[in-house]
């Protein structure tokens, strides 16, 4: 009992220096994962010792994921604004970028006040299904479970967001235009809340256009009037093809969805949030104030 006592006590003190605690980690499904009939070889960073380095530094690129979660950043008492987004790291739908566009971006967040959500999606592709329905899935029970368990976690409900690199930018952007109901079964109570982020970052996205029909927006993005404001930043020289972005910004235009295109003349892809001299890599800055001016780093 006293060292129970004594936990609770300190744990009190904690919570009152503002001191963030340890991120906490939640099972995106209570069960299987709807439409999972492959069985995988387990999890593993698939970067060899000889891979290429971002900023002189590794990457984590995580593999053969089968069991996805939600890994929860809480920032300090003192800076939580009550602000959260759901962070979508790239990897061609192949692998995920976990560091590089995951945790570095989660304690990113939380230095300007935002709970930052790691989302570990299903990769890579299913052989009998598209490449992004499952991830698509896990990011529509994502934003469910979160708004579901928002009090315990400090959170506002409406000023939860989704930010993407690559092909979690591509993912980020289906969220952002398929939200008037799910894409699988209803589970439990999470799903009957809305799975629509209240604002979209997409950092370098890929496939948003049809390159080889005069890049027309990707049929499978619908946008609308109720397609979330959106960021957008990327490089001219990245191989993806700012088209992406260039044609995505006037599709939301169009459809009177606030818009906001930071295009810079170089930087390539993938580089996260990893800052050098180049000037693309302050983009977490623009970002920053973006949010500040749409009102969702205000404390409520």
């Amino acid at each position: 009992m006293k060292s129970l006592l004594a936990s609770l006590a300190l744990a009190g003190l904690l919570a009152g220096s503002g001191r963030a605690g340890e991120p906490i980690t939640l099972k995106l499904w209570p069960d299987q994962p709807p439409g999972e009939t492959t069985v995988l070889d387990p999890e593993i960073d698939t970067t060899k010792p000889d891979g290429n380095l971002v900023a002189g530094r590794r990457v984590i690129r995580l593999g053969n994921v089968s069991e996805p979660t939600l890994t929860v950043y809480s920032p300090t008492a003192h800076r939580n604004t009550g602000a959260a987004v759901l962070v979508c790291p790239g990897g061609g739908y192949h692998i995920l970028a976990m560091d590089l566009e995951g945790t570095e971006v989660c304690e990113w967040l939380n230095e300007i006040g935002v709970t930052g959500v790691l989302l570990k999606y299903r990769v890579p592709r299913r052989p009998d299904r598209e490449r992004h329905e499952p991830p698509l899935e896990d990011a529509q029970r994502a934003m469910g479970l979160l708004r579901s368990r928002a009090a315990e976690l400090g959170l506002d409900p409406q000023r939860i967001g989704v930010l993407g690199f690559s092909a979690g930018g591509n993912l980020a952007a289906l969220l952002s235009n398929h939200h008037a109901g799910r894409t699988y079964a209803r589970v439990d109570d999470a799903d009957d809340l809305p799975c629509r982020p209240d604002f979209a970052a997409l950092i370098y996205p890929a496939y948003l256009t049809v390159k080889e029909e005069g890049d027309k927006i990707s049929p499978l993005l619908p946008v609308t009037e109720n397609t979330p404001p959106t960021i957008l930043v990327m490089a001219a020289d990245d191989p993806v093809r700012p088209e992406n972005v260039l044609h995505y910004a006037l599709a939301l235009k169009q459809a009177k969805v606030p818009v906001e295109l930071h295009l810079y003349p170089n930087g390539g892809h993938g580089y996260g949030l990893r800052r050098t001299d180049n000037p693309v890599t302050a983009w977490p800055d623009r970002v920053t104030d973006w949010l500040r001016a749409g009102g969702w780093l205000s404390k409520p």
